[in-house]
């Protein structure tokens, strides 16, 4: 006779206590930064509740990550990062374990969602519209702008989750973006979190996830007619760390 309590079941029970939590954290944090960025216009702190708000799905998920390479990083310097996108995890992963200020920039439908949208933007998150390109050529206007102003920016290259855990392609966006604010890229590897949560499963299975920063790549010699070079560069580099 099975046994009644099997894994299934935990996993199912427990995904629904981290949906609650999500949906919770999301409408109490998501609110204070919106009260916040009323009043105080630079993302910073609105940055570090965000940052609690992935910290606190973590803890409740029961899902540990270790970073490795942070040494690389130079706290004076801005970059863009870049980081393959294995599952909705990681979105906690990288805003609650990063320990440095960032703005994403992001597809416009996460700014739809009530609350969270209105947190991003709270947060100076950038939202992207692929498909209007004048649009998205505005918001990697806007993404430099941050940049020069001292901000770095995080971005999933390969535009949507990966289906089966490996690096798909990656859009040229970025990469425009880099080579117009001529600062260095940082390669950001994610071991873990396809296991916790593929895009093809809704049910959440949680398991130890690495954070992996890369040597900082310099864009400086790069132009837009070679940034296709640099798209090759970075993400040979991604596959071989993966």
């Amino acid at each position: 006779m099975k046994p009644i309590f099997n894994n299934q079941l935990f996993y199912w029970v427990h995904t629904l206590v981290i949906y609650s939590w999500v949906l919770m954290a999301t409408t109490v944090l998501g609110s204070m930064v919106v009260i916040i960025s009323i009043f105080i216009k630079k993302g910073n702190l609105s940055h570090i509740v965000a940052r609690i708000w992935g910290r606190s799905i973590l803890w409740v998920s029961g899902i540990k990550v270790t970073i490795k390479g942070f040494e690389k990083l130079n706290s004076t310097q801005s970059y863009i990062y870049m980081a393959n996108h294995q599952s909705n995890f990681d979105i906690p992963v990288l805003l609650g374990k990063l320990p440095v200020q960032f703005r994403w920039l992001a597809k416009a439908e996460l700014f739809q969602i009530p609350i969270f949208g209105r947190a991003m933007r709270g947060c100076e998150y950038i939202s992207i519209d692929r498909s209007n390109r004048k649009m998205a050529f505005k918001s990697l206007a806007i993404a430099a702008q941050i940049i020069r102003n001292g901000a770095s920016v995080m971005i999933f290259p390969e535009g949507t989750r990966s289906t089966d855990g490996n690096i798909k392609n990656f859009k040229k966006g970025g990469f425009i973006l880099s080579v117009d604010a001529g600062v260095p890229i940082v390669p950001i590897i994610i071991r873990g979190t396809w296991s916790i949560m593929p895009k093809t499963r809704l049910r959440i299975e949680p398991a130890p996830v690495m954070i992996k920063i890369c040597d900082p790549i310099e864009t400086r010699s790069f132009t837009r007619k070679t940034k296709d070079d640099l798209i090759t560069k970075v993400r040979n580099i991604m596959i071989a760390q993966l």
